[in-house]
């Protein structure tokens, strides 16, 4: 049998939207992420809508992304910004306090978390 998309495994659009909203609902009010926020402009609304978007089409959903901004190029979008394994980590933790909250359960998490890590990991760009 075929596996599910991580977008169908996220819960479709709507599940993947409350995921979205909750990651920077903690990054904006929990101070452990006071440096990834810091990243951010003061307001989140243009970042919740491109990680939405983004997200929709990298885990197999519609590709809004690319229809609205065009093609990602995710790493060189995050250029202007240092991250290291902290910032990488930062963001993976505030993702997987997310899903938790929205009672993804441990397989959903373990399965979204490895596919988070693997492109969290290549957007580093600076030494630790």
């Amino acid at each position: 049998t075929e596996q599910p998309s991580l977008f169908e495994l996220v819960g479709g659009d709507d599940k993947l939207r409350a995921l979205v909203d909750r990651f920077y609902d903690l990054m904006d009010l929990e101070p452990q992420f006071a440096a990834l926020r810091a990243m951010h402009p003061e307001s989140l609304e243009g970042s919740r809508d491109k990680l939405h978007r983004f997200l929709s089409g990298w885990t197999g959903g519609p590709d809004i992304y690319t229809q609205k901004y065009g093609p990602p190029f995710l790493r060189a979008r995050h250029l202007p910004y240092p991250i290291a394994s902290k910032e990488r980590d930062e963001w993976l933790t505030c993702m997987l306090l997310a899903m938790r909250e929205l009672g993804y359960g441990e397989e959903k998490e373990d399965l979204l978390l490895q596919a988070f890590f693997r492109t969290a990991d290549w957007m580093r760009n600076k030494a630790d």
